[in-house]
């Protein structure tokens, strides 16, 4: 007869396997009373959506060590901000950041609150978010489920039902095991389980301290689960870039609208994306095709861009966009499409 899942059993394996992460209070340091920083975590699970452990880490030592609270991040300058997250993706969530910051330093003291309905009323807060700072932060009686939670519930109960329409019988899952005590530590514990035991491929589930309890291990079937919907084909959009450079080394650099696909980030001017990009060059120059397209995959499509370079003299001014200076330029500020289309030029 297969075990219950005990939510004990899964504390007791996170107390002695827990991951060191840099925005982490870890269980020994938790149970020798150390609270974890609400601004940290809320920060790192900003970051860490669509997003990987390994590629947040270095974003995440960045933006503490220059913004180390939430009243610092508020008062920073959209521009800063915006820089230091290019090649994060997903740019929306930057902005939504420094509007979070804003509110939690203008209307809560630059504190964060306690109170699940409170937090998901922060901009660019939703359930999955507000429930990880309650737990994690505050030890509140909520149920974090995230794709590790939604793999390990699937695995756990034999779950078939194909992701999306699953996830609410996954959250019901997720939800019945939630213990009352130790909530953050919890919520950590069964994320860690999916990264690192019940993994995607090859889970090792000899390693699992819920393997007695899982349906899918005692029918075989854990391999195949989480079921999916299959994706739709993504389409391939064309544009072109056009890349001015002054003959004193100044770039011709323009700020997308905040609103859009990397709304709010500097980057080249050029066309609108689409199946027939019209050319659309923002100063006039002799403007040259470099060889090759810069490529980049986007949650919802494929893009090709074409490169067009030109040098142009000092009194040439621009119809679209602002030259920078060459002390002032860092292709490391701008967003990965554009700094591939940089690079492209660069040979």
């Amino acid at each position: 007869m297969r075990d219950v899942a005990d939510p004990s059993d899964l504390l007791d394996w996170y107390d002695h396997n827990a991951r060191a992460l840099p925005w982490r209070v870890g269980p020994r340091a938790r149970a020798d009373g150390v609270r974890p920083d609400p601004y940290r975590v809320w920060l790192s699970e900003i970051m860490l959506q669509q997003t990987t452990v390994a590629a947040v880490k270095s974003y995440y030592e960045v933006f503490t060590a220059r913004w180390p609270t939430v009243s610092d991040l508020a008062a920073a300058r959209d521009e800063d901000v915006m820089a230091a997250w290019a090649g994060l993706g997903y740019y929306a969530r930057a902005r939504n950041l420094l509007k979070c910051a804003r509110v939690v330093a203008e209307e809560h003291g630059g504190v964060f609150p306690a109170d699940l309905d409170a937090l998901r009323a922060l901009p660019g807060v939703g359930p999955y978010t507000a429930a990880a700072v309650g737990a994690i932060a505050f030890d509140l009686p909520a149920t974090v489920v995230d794709g590790n939670v939604e793999r390990v519930m699937s695995r756990l109960h034999d779950e078939h039902t194909p992701l999306p329409a699953a996830k609410p019988i996954l959250t019901g899952y997720a939800e019945a095991l939630t213990p009352d005590g130790r909530t953050g530590d919890y919520a950590q514990a069964v994320m860690d389980l999916g990264a690192t035991i019940c993994s995607p491929r090859n889970p090792a589930c000899g390693l699992c301290p819920w393997r007695r309890a899982c349906a899918a291990w005692e029918a075989g079937t854990q391999a195949e689960l989480p079921k999916k919907t299959p994706k739709k084909r993504k389409p391939t959009r064309l544009g072109i870039v056009y890349l001015a450079r002054r003959v004193d080394g100044a770039w011709l650099l323009e700020r997308r609208p905040d609103r859009g696909l990397l709304g709010g980030m500097l980057g080249w001017p050029g066309s609108e994306w689409g199946e027939a990009p019209q050319e659309a060059p923002p100063i006039r120059a002799e403007w040259k095709e470099v060889a090759g397209e810069a490529r980049h995959t986007f949650t919802h499509f494929h893009l090709r861009l074409k490169v067009m370079t030109a040098l142009v003299p000092m009194e040439r001014q621009p119809d679209v966009g602002d030259f920078v200076e060459q002390a002032e330029f860092s292709p490391a500020d701008l967003p990965t499409v554009m700094r591939k289309a940089f690079d492209l030029a660069r040979g």
